[in-house]
């Protein structure tokens, strides 16, 4: 189990800095929740993760919040343990545990690049657009994602992936 999921489920704090920041792995928002709210293929990401430099964009910040509340709403997590996994993510962004590229122009610009070049073979959404690009701003290579247009994208655009179960 990661270090991040243990804290939000036992509120275990992390130690600060325990990874080398010399090779980050880049998180989509989907992989984020299986970090912090229990999954069935949260241990799986949880180990792949563990001492890793690790990144994502702040388009996250308000996707992973989301995503909280769906899972309450549905009965997959109380109110509770909702706020727990919300307080530990803001932790570890506080802490820089996990880099957040900040949204910005250039990241928008190439989003709609990313858009147009994966035109029409990939019928890639905005968000993702936004997640992908920010990942090339950062270069965190490599790019840890389930979701399988974001990763037919990122073959398209020859972006390195890690290997996901499933995909």
């Amino acid at each position: 189990m990661s270090n991040l999921l243990h804290f939000a489920v036992n509120a275990w704090l992390p130690p600060r800095n325990n990874f080398s920041l010399s090779c980050f792995v880049y998180l989509d928002t989907a992989i984020l929740v299986k970090l912090f709210v229990p999954e069935p293929d949260s241990d799986y990401f949880g180990k792949l993760t563990d001492g890793q430099a690790l990144s994502s964009s702040a388009l996250a910040y308000t996707e992973l919040f989301s995503a909280l509340l769906q899972k309450e709403r549905a009965g997959g997590i109380n109110a509770d343990q909702r706020r727990l996994a919300w307080r530990t993510f803001q932790w570890n962004v506080d802490e820089e545990t996990i880099l957040m590229l900040p949204l910005s122009q250039a990241v928008l610009k190439k989003a709609n690049h990313i858009l147009e070049s994966c035109h029409p073979q990939v019928p890639l959404r905005s968000l993702d657009a936004l997640h992908l690009a920010s990942c090339d701003q950062l270069q965190d290579w490599p790019l840890c994602t389930s979701d399988r247009r974001m990763r037919a994208a990122a073959v398209f655009l020859r972006y390195p992936l890690v290997e996901v179960p499933g995909t």
